[in-house]
């Protein structure tokens, strides 16, 4: 699986945006499908959707850096509002996320890769 994200910075912009299944007014980019696909981390995605709806710490800040650090299996996926205050973070018990972080930035009601700005 690491090999399949070893080059997230092939997506720069996207052709396509797609809409979350459960929270309807979020949308998310070609690489952010890549990363829930092709390592079936589709929760992560999850994560960030629902908290732009049940969070309202979260949903206060207009730009958003989210940032999962995976250590042992188990991992820390904290929300910052780009300046590196943390707004929000929650521990994750059990994670077979391959790399031992990845970062996805939120703006405009869009899950995307940094390198996708």
């Amino acid at each position: 699986m690491t090999e399949k994200l070893t080059d997230l910075g092939q997506f720069t912009g996207s052709e396509h945006w797609y809409r979350h299944g459960l929270i309807r007014d979020v949308l998310y980019t070609d690489g952010a499908k890549y990363v829930g696909d092709e390592v079936g981390t589709s929760w992560l995605l999850d994560e960030i959707a629902i908290a732009q709806r049940y969070d309202p710490r979260v949903a206060a800040e207009e730009f958003q850096v989210w940032k999962l650090e995976v250590s042992d299996n188990a991992g820390t996926l904290t929300c910052d509002d780009g300046n590196g205050n943390i707004v929000a973070a929650k521990h994750i018990p059990f994670t077979d996320f391959p790399l031992s972080e990845i970062s996805l930035w939120f703006e405009n009601s869009t899950i995307y890769l940094p390198s996708e700005r």
